[in-house]
């Protein structure tokens, strides 16, 4: 820990202290690998994301051959199936090293040209994150409960769904407006999705159960990325209760304002980088680690991460321009949209180290159930957060305030989520054996954490006239 004077209270006989004097802040030839595997799990980690963070800022600066010693490094202390800091340095030094290639178009697409991408797993890896962690689930029983508000006495309801790809949600919900004192609506839902056989299997087990309740149920397909909607598809008509539901969706459509930045992922500046790596040296434990990166981080500013967005802003007024009563947002309560690698690195460290230690009380760490969410989920999203630049850079989280800047820009008025709905929400995670899970409300919105760190958020708003 850093004491009052500035000095640290890494102790003289200690190696991290040994490894802070030989490499001054930045990795170089001759790395003592012996004495790496001699460190103790803390001190491990905190050298971990040193490097992390030191190979970044040589990336950021162009300066390749000690990025790649910082690799070389990291390939040694890092481990996809060690503790959960090793599990994380994996998966962002190899989001480093993504970027690094990018900047060689020729040999990037040679290396995945041949790369298999197999719906069946997406799809499956997706249920894994929806099974194993509560926060999908929470988000489920808030948005079903804040429609059936919203619905009250509505007898035909049309139900869109931005990222149809789980059926469990609308199952629960059917099941609750079977149960209705006046009786169930006509229920239509919308499911938007770009691979048809997502839908297909969805409308399958939706239709089942509504003929098993007597519900009149009809199920459209919009086969189409968020970024191509057409609103005209969704085919909402007149004297329809509309509500709509957008889980961890919006987001990617802020890429489509940054397309004016086409450099090389190598010629963009670096952010604070020395200063990051001195204060995260200077920490005891990984917790203290990430508090450290948040306090720089929130320091800075981003103009691309601003509310600003054309394409964000045009899809809102589109979709206020259907007058829903109600529309369900569910998104990661981050900022992974600075425009500077330091910032993101920093910023979704914290955020999936988060993550990775819930799987750490949720699965074993030889599950292969755990390695594959790990993977082929947080893996290519920290890829896609710390590789790419441009429109391919899809993740692009923001915090709840922004979204409430965006939505009240679009004519949104917040609805707060009731007491009943957060109630449901607490019941669920007390079903849960670990403790660490928790909300807490916010403006009338609700965030889910893991121990004290927020990362998911869900929020209602409605149309204001």
């Amino acid at each position: 820990m850093l004491q009052d004077d500035g000095s640290s209270s890494v102790t003289p006989s200690s190696p991290l202290q040994n490894f802070s004097m030989m490499s001054s802040l930045s990795p170089t030839f001759g790395s003592p690998y012996q004495c790496l595997k001699e460190l103790k799990s803390e001190e491990r980690g905190l050298y971990l994301i040193h490097l992390l963070l030191a190979c970044a800022n040589h990336v950021a600066g162009g300066n390749l051959e000690n990025a790649n010693i910082a690799l070389d490094q990291i390939s040694h202390l890092a481990c996809p199936n060690g503790d959960t800091m090793q599990r994380i340095a994996s998966y962002f030094a190899e989001a480093l090293a993504d970027r690094i290639l990018r900047s060689w178009p020729g040999i990037y697409k040679a290396l995945n040209s041949t790369k298999l991408s197999v719906v069946s797993e997406d799809f499956l890896v997706k249920k894994m994150f929806f099974e194993y962690f509560p926060f999908l689930k929470v988000a489920s029983v808030i948005t079903n409960q804040a429609i059936i508000e919203a619905m009250e006495g509505e007898k035909m309801v049309h139900i869109v769904d931005l990222n149809a790809c789980e059926p469990l949600q609308w199952r629960a919900l059917l099941q609750d407006l079977s149960a209705r004192p006046e009786g169930p609506p006509h229920l239509r839902i919308t499911g938007v999705h770009q691979q048809k056989e997502v839908l297909e299997q969805i409308a399958h087990v939706l239709t089942e159960e509504a003929e098993k309740l007597d519900i009149p149920f009809q199920f459209h397909q919009v086969v189409s990325k968020l970024e191509n909607l057409d609103v005209e598809k969704l085919r909402v008509k007149t004297g329809e209760a509309l509500a709509i539901s957008s889980v961890m969706q919006l987001h990617t459509l802020l890429a489509h304002d940054d397309e004016q930045q086409k450099k090389s992922p190598l010629a963009f500046k670096h952010l604070n980088g020395l200063h990051l790596q001195r204060a995260l040296l200077n920490q005891n434990t990984l917790g203290d680690l990430l508090e450290k990166d948040t306090t720089n981080e929130s320091a800075s500013s981003s103009p691309l991460s601003s509310t600003a967005s054309a394409k964000m802003d045009g899809f809102l007024h589109a979709l206020w321009g259907l007058s829903p009563k109600v529309m369900v947002v569910t998104e990661q309560e981050s900022n992974h949209n600075g425009t500077t690698l330091m910032e993101r690195l920093s910023e979704s460290l914290y955020f999936y180290a988060a993550l990775f230690d819930c799987l750490e009380f949720t699965l074993q760490r030889t599950s292969l159930e755990r390695l594959k969410v790990e993977k082929m989920l947080f893996g290519e999203e920290i890829k896609n957060i710390v590789g790419c630049e441009g429109v391919e850079r899809k993740e692009r989280h923001e915090k709840l305030d922004k979204w409430f800047q965006r939505f009240g820009g679009a004519g949104f008025g917040n609805v707060p989520l009731s007491y009943y709905a957060m109630l449901q929400a607490r019941r669920l995670l007390q079903s849960y054996s670990c403790d660490g899970y928790k909300i807490k409300e916010e403006n009338g919105s609700v965030v889910i954490c893991w121990q004290d760190r927020a990362l998911f958020s869900v929020s209602a708003w409605r149309c204001r006239r």
